[in-house]
């Protein structure tokens, strides 16, 4: 029904909204609180085994991450006597709100939840769990100063070691690409403290790139690594163009994904934290890895043709082909 659709959009923009506008822990809360309770139908929508199972974990992490945050932020007004997001003080409330949004975005070592939720779902609401369910959390993450540093250190060098390690093994694509979004975010949580902005356009590149490669995947209605094989007779040109889009959202120059890295890295450096640049750029490798292999199944083996003209890509619906060339493009040539 369009009309329930719409209104669960539009419940999923109020409540990042509201977080965004909100100075209060309260109302903080409760826009994360609108905006997981928009997207859960929206999840079990395709009302399949899979899709209920991964709803229930997800209501049930960002559920138990929402209580903390409540619990921290009372816990804080009851210490300090108030409310301000900007002014947290107190170590015990702070660390507490840290990790309430480091389960809410799936940092490691959190993160269990995130590759067995994205599997369960279609593409477009995966997109949508990847990239603006990220945007609430981290406007708070990006408000509260004074953390102890050595959390998001150790919760972004976690987040790029697990996401790397962890993609390895895998050959369903959209757990790939849940353990890519863990690398990712931990990549932006370890600049977090030392430069906001670099953690923005981290998230922005991010998103452009992961926008690119759900809906490559989407038009070409693959799932695992094998049904890519076949990808050549469904769709040459983006076939073709794919394997940037992968490279660059593993971050190799000169494509797109390589900006971040490099400034990141170089903020680190002037930081005094080289050891910890060396650990995040080995681990960039680790995710290079699978992206590489993805690459591998779609254009450097010979495809099987057994599909006989079936050739979905002549009639694709602009609404799914303009904004994925768009994606593409800027995926591709941002740098």
């Amino acid at each position: 029904n369009p009309y329930i659709l719409a209104t669960l959009l539009f419940g999923l923009g109020l409540g990042t909204t509201i977080t965004f506008a909100s100075s209060h822990w309260l109302l903080a809360w409760m826009g994360l609180e609108i905006n997981t309770l928009a997207i859960i139908p929206l999840m079990a929508q395709h009302h399949h085994p899979r899709a209920v199972e991964a709803t229930t974990k997800y209501f049930l992490t960002q559920a138990t991450a929402a209580a903390m945050l409540l619990f921290a932020s009372t816990t804080n007004a009851w210490l300090t006597g108030q409310w301000d997001i900007q002014q947290m003080s107190h170590p015990f409330p702070l660390t507490l709100i840290t990790l309430a949004l480091a389960l809410k975005i799936g940092l490691a070592p959190m993160h269990t939840w995130l590759p067995e939720v994205l599997q369960g779902l279609d593409l477009t609401t995966g997109l949508v769990l990847s990239t603006w369910q990220k945007l609430a959390p981290f406007a708070l993450l990006l408000q509260i100063q004074n953390v102890n540093p050595t959390i998001l250190v150790t919760l972004g060098l976690a987040s790029t070691l697990v996401g790397g390690w962890g993609g390895l093994n895998q050959t369903q694509l959209r757990k790939v690409l849940a353990y890519s979004s863990i690398a990712h975010l931990g990549w932006m949580i370890l600049i977090l403290q030392y430069s906001p902005s670099l953690t923005l356009l981290a998230l922005l590149t991010y998103f452009v790139m992961t926008f690119s490669t759900f809906l490559v995947f989407k038009l070409n209605k693959s799932m695992s690594i094998n049904a890519l094989a076949i990808s050549w007779t469904k769709a040459p040109i983006l076939t073709s163009l794919t394997p940037l889009v992968l490279l660059s959202l593993g971050g190799l120059p000169p494509l797109t994904g390589f900006m971040p890295k490099w400034l990141i890295l170089q903020e680190l450096a002037k930081q005094d934290l080289a050891p910890l640049a060396t650990l995040a750029a080995l681990s960039a490798l680790l995710s290079l890895y699978f992206y590489l292999r993805i690459s591998y199944a779609m254009t450097l083996t010979m495809s099987p043709n057994n599909l006989t003209g079936v050739t979905p890509w002549r009639f694709s619906s602009p609404q799914l082909t303009l904004p994925l060339a768009i994606a593409t493009t800027a995926t591709i040539s941002l740098l």
